[in-house]
């Protein structure tokens, strides 16, 4: 399971949602952010330069214990706002777990070896990037790692075929589909190609029916 730290400023409750203080806050460095759970909703900031050098991506599996409260609040991120232009993070919403009840996340899944299918010149289709998994804290895994190295061209795997973690359950659908290893579609004939090819023929014809026989002359 992996943890990560992030350090945290407090914010007042009357800057919650507002425009005007959110753009100072980001103008200074800062992410807004809110931290919901177990209490009433805490506004905070986040130091922009430090979530950008530990967080590469975002995940939802990973615990990040936030510093600066009185005590530390560890949380998962459960949602994020990004400036559509620059992909810049411009808000974020914390979820703050406890460590002894059962939370509700998303865990990536990877692919990994390379299939028989593959090999014979199948083509890989991974359908389920991600499952809903239900678990403690303690047991979130980075990632669903699923061998497919066996996989026949024409075989596939579902949600019900995978071994998951000790104290790991998955939501998905037991019949929902991850991946399969499919046929190589045959190459077809380019249409213009064949369009200019039907019209030379018929333009040879005409060109036949055109000219006269000798018992015409």
């Amino acid at each position: 399971m992996e943890r990560k730290t992030l350090t945290i400023t407090l914010r007042g409750k009357d800057e919650t949602g507002r425009k005007g203080p959110n753009r100072q806050l980001r103008r200074s460095g800062k992410i807004p952010a809110v931290i919901y759970g177990h209490t009433q909703p805490l506004s905070v900031a986040v130091d922009e330069r430090e979530f950008k050098t530990k967080f590469h991506r975002i995940s939802e599996n990973t615990i990040i214990q936030l510093n600066g409260d009185q005590k530390p609040h560890d949380v998962l991120v459960r949602d994020w706002q990004a400036d559509v232009l620059t992909g810049r993070v411009i808000h974020l919403d914390f979820y703050e777990i406890d460590k002894d009840k059962v939370l509700h996340t998303r865990v990536p899944v990877l692919l990994e070896g390379n299939s028989v299918g593959v090999r014979e010149g199948g083509v890989l289709e991974s359908l389920l990037h991600e499952l809903d998994v239900e678990c403690l804290p303690g047991d979130i895994p980075e990632q669903l790692r699923i061998d497919i190295s066996e996989l026949a061209i024409g075989d596939s795997l579902h949600v019900g075929d995978i071994a998951l973690p000790p104290g790991v359950k998955v939501l998905n659908p037991k019949e929902a589909m991850l991946c399969l290893v499919s046929q190589k579609r045959a190459e077809e004939v380019p249409v213009v190609a064949a369009a200019e090819e039907g019209a030379e023929v018929a333009e040879g014809g005409e060109a036949a029916a055109a000219e006269p026989t000798e018992e015409e002359e």
